[in-house]
């Protein structure tokens, strides 16, 4: 049995022993770059490979839009294989807690490759020490593998085709959802990118609301009804995921999915990149 969308800690720790599991920490804090690796250093789940979401999860190459741009999906195979991921593995990811920094992001890249069999471990690290299991300290390199693969870029859509689905589609709200705190999409407060805002048309459902108070995702009925809500009567086809810089949206990705709502789009560049041309409408709730 695979596990396709989150998995709870108590199912990983007895599947740590299967040759095809292949945990992945993907810890990360965007005021302290460092901390991930260091983290990992430190403690992990035995077995675990760790993956940067800086530098291996985004395009390091300074070619992208926006602060964290998708990795060119070579570039990605080849993190892939050197982290002992094949085709035929069970991925499982995790971060520091919620799978919001940066593990959702992992999944969805794998997802976008056409890997099913990835999930994120739900409740991440925090969860799986609160709960006894093992830990580790010892750096775990697996065999490396050749993965090879393509994007489908059918689930991603960029700042010219939210415009041109702006300009087209009205700006009816409810098929561009924003997964930023509340007093950033309103404009109240910005301390990340130089310009406060949101999207004209956009609707904020902030990825905490995805979760539980200790970190662990609410239940699919909860995810698919919250969504709906936002969706009205749109085919889950026809939405798409927005955050700062492509990285938190992807939670929202997992959630749908999660939920039974299959194939809304990640806008990869989101308000990070959106705001690179001055030409583009923004929109503020403070006076």
């Amino acid at each position: 049995m695979s596990w396709r969308t989150i998995v709870a800690p108590e199912t990983v720790a007895i599947a740590l022993h299967r040759p095809d599991v292949v945990v992945v920490d993907c810890r990360h804090r965007l005021n302290d770059p460092g901390f991930g690796q260091t983290a990992w250093l430190s403690s992990h789940v035995p077995g675990a490979v760790f993956c940067h979401l800086d530098r291996e999860m985004a395009d390091t190459r300074g070619g992208g839009v926006g602060r964290h741009p998708l990795p060119d999906a070579g570039q990605f195979c080849e993190t892939l294989g050197k982290l002992g991921i094949s085709r035929d593995s069970q991925v499982v990811a995790y971060d520091e807690r919620d799978g919001s920094m940066a593990a959702a992001r992992f999944w969805f890249l794998l997802r976008l490759i056409g890997h099913e069999k990835v999930a994120v471990l739900d409740g991440g690290f925090s969860r799986w020490t609160s709960q006894g299991m093992p830990t580790s300290n010892a750096p775990r390199r697996r065999a490396a593998q050749t993965y090879r693969g393509v994007f489908d870029t059918s689930r991603l859509i960029d700042s010219k085709g939210v415009l041109e689905r702006l300009n087209s589609d009205g700006r009816a709200p409810g098929w561009l959802i924003d997964a930023r705190s509340r007093e950033r999409f309103t404009g109240a407060v910005e301390h990340i990118d130089r310009i406060a805002g949101h999207i004209p048309g956009a609707v904020n459902r902030p990825y905490t609301e995805n979760l539980k108070p200790d970190g662990r995702f609410l239940t699919a009925i909860e995810l698919a009804a919250g969504f709906r809500e936002l969706a009205k009567d749109r085919d889950p086809s026809e939405l798409v995921v927005m955050c700062g810089s492509g990285v938190t949206a992807c939670h929202h990705l997992l959630a749908m999915e999660r939920g039974g709502l299959h194939g809304a789009k990640l806008f990869a560049d989101s308000w990070s990149g959106w705001i690179t041309d001055p030409s583009r409408p923004v929109a503020s709730d403070v006076a």
